[in-house]
C-alpha cells in the first residue's frame, strides 16, 4: 500500500534509515572482543531483534519477562533480563524459560539471590546470573563492594554467576568531551577491577555489560567489557540524535489535519496517545514555520510561524517522533516505509 492509504495516526520507520543504523552497529563490533547485546524495549519488535542477531548481536537484552518468552518461542538463543525480577511468579517462568535458552538474570540483593536457587530447586545449576552494579545511576544496583559477597552467595547457592552488569544511563546523553570521557572510563574500569576481584575468588566472568547507543563506541577498548545494550539506534529519535550523530532519524508518527480554520494554528488527529511528550515535543518533518505547541489526548495543535504556508484539512504530515521508547508501546504496529511505500508492517509486542 501507499503512506496515504494508512490509517491515521500510524507509526513509521523509514527502511533505509533503519537498515543503514541496523549496518552500522554490526560492522562495528563485527572483529572485536566487544560485542552488541541490542535492547529490545526501544522497538518491542521479533523480526527487528531476529536481524539483529543476524547482524552479529551475541543476544537480547529485555526488562519484561514476557518480551523474554516472545523471543525464545521466536529462537533468540540468549537473554539478558536487565531488571530486577522479584515476584514468584514470573521468576519461575523464567526458570522454566533457562531450559530452552540461555537466561541471565540481574541481580542486586541477597534476598532475591536466595529466592532465586529455592524457586529453581534441582534447575539452579541452570540459571545464570549477573551482579547488578550500581554505577552513579541512582536506580538498581548493589554498591560494588558488596559485588564479590553476592557473587559468593550466589555460587554457592548453586547458580551460575556469568560476571556483572553495570548500567550508566546518566552517561549516556552527554556531549563528547574529556570529562564526559573520564566519567565513562571511571564505570569501565570499576567493572574490571570489580571483575578482577571476582576472578582472584575463582569466579569465572565471561560477561562484562553495560552501556547504550550513546556509549556504543565508548567501550570496545576497554579491559574487561565483554558487551554493549545499544538500543535506540535501531528507530532513532529526536532526543538521542545529537548525542548519537552516527546514526539516522528514521521514525515518524503520520497524521492528519482535521482542522486549519484558524490562521494561526492547525489541529491533528494525532496527541498524547500515539505519540510521547514526556522528554519534548515532536518536530514537524520537512516543513519549517509549523511547531508543536500542545498535545491533547487525541490532538496535537501546531503553531503556524510562517502565514504563507499552504496546509489545508486532510493534508498529511509526519511528526519526527522525540522520544521512540514511550512512543513505540502506544501502537501496535510499525510500518516500514520505503519512497512512499509500505513495505513491511511489524507488530510490536506488548
Amino acid at each position: 500500500m501507499r503512506v496515504e492509504d494508512l490509517e491515521t495516526p500510524a507509526l513509521l520507520i523509514d527502511l533505509d534509515a533503519m537498515e543503514s543504523n541496523l549496518s552500522k552497529v554490526s560492522e562495528f563490533y563485527r572483529l572485536g572482543p566487544v560485542k552488541a547485546r541490542p535492547h529490545f524495549k526501544n522497538h518491542c519488535v521479533l523480526a527487528l531483534a531476529e536481524r539483529q542477531i543476524a547482524g552479529g548481536a551475541i543476544g537480547i537484552t529485555v526488562a519484561r519477562v514476557r518480551h523474554a518468552e516472545a523471543l525464545v518461542e521466536h529462537g533468540i538463543p540468549s537473554i539478558l533480563v536487565a531488571n530486577e525480577i522479584v515476584d514468584d511468579s514470573s521468576l519461575r517462568r523464567l526458570i522454566e524459560l533457562s531450559h530452552r535458552a540461555e537466561i541471565i538474570l540481574s541481580v542486586d540483593d541477597a534476598e532475591n539471590i536466595e529466592r532465586i536457587a529455592h524457586l529453581a530447586g534441582d534447575a539452579k545449576s541452570s540459571v545464570n546470573v549477573v551482579i547488578d552494579l550500581e554505577v552513579g545511576l541512582g536506580r538498581c544496583g548493589a554498591p560494588s563492594n558488596q559485588a564479590l559477597t553476592l557473587a559468593r552467595l550466589a555460587r554457592d547457592a548453586g547458580l551460575r554467576v556469568r560476571g556483572l552488569m553495570g548500567y550508566e544511563g546518566h552517561l549516556q546523553k552527554l556531549p563528547d568531551t574529556d570529562e564526559t570521557r573520564r566519567l565513562r572510563s571511571s564505570v569501565a574500569a570499576l567493572l574490571n577491577s570489580t571483575r578482577l576481584l571476582l576472578e582472584q575468588d575463582g569466579i569465572p566472568v565471561d560477561i562484562v555489560t553495560l552501556g547504550g547507543t550513546g556509549t556504543y563506541k565508548a567501550y570496545v577498548e576497554s579491559p574487561g567489557i565483554t558487551e554493549v545494550q545499544v538500543g535506540s539506534y535501531v528507530l532513532m529519535d529526536t532526543f538521542y540524535k545529537p548525542f548519537a550523530p552516527d546514526f539516522q532519524l528514521g521514525l515518524t508518527v503520520l497524521t492528519r489535519v482535521v482542522s486549519s480554520v484558524s490562521p494561526d494554528h492547525l489541529v491533528l488527529d494525532a496527541g498524547l496517545k500515539a505519540i510521547s511528550s514526556e522528554r519534548g515535543m515532536p518536530t514537524v518533518k520537512g516543513i519549517s514555520g509549523l511547531r508543536v505547541a500542545a498535545l491533547h489526548a487525541e490532538h496535537a495543535v501546531l503553531a503556524v510561524e510562517d502565514p504563507n504556508l499552504r496546509v489545508r484539512t486532510n493534508d498529511l504530515l509526519e511528526l519526527w517522533v522525540h522520544y521512540s521508547d514511550a512512543t513505540v508501546h502506544l501502537h501496535r504496529a510499525l510500518y516500514g516505509v520505503r519512497r512512499g511505500a509500505v513495505e513491511e508492517i511489524f507488530s510490536i509486542e506488548y
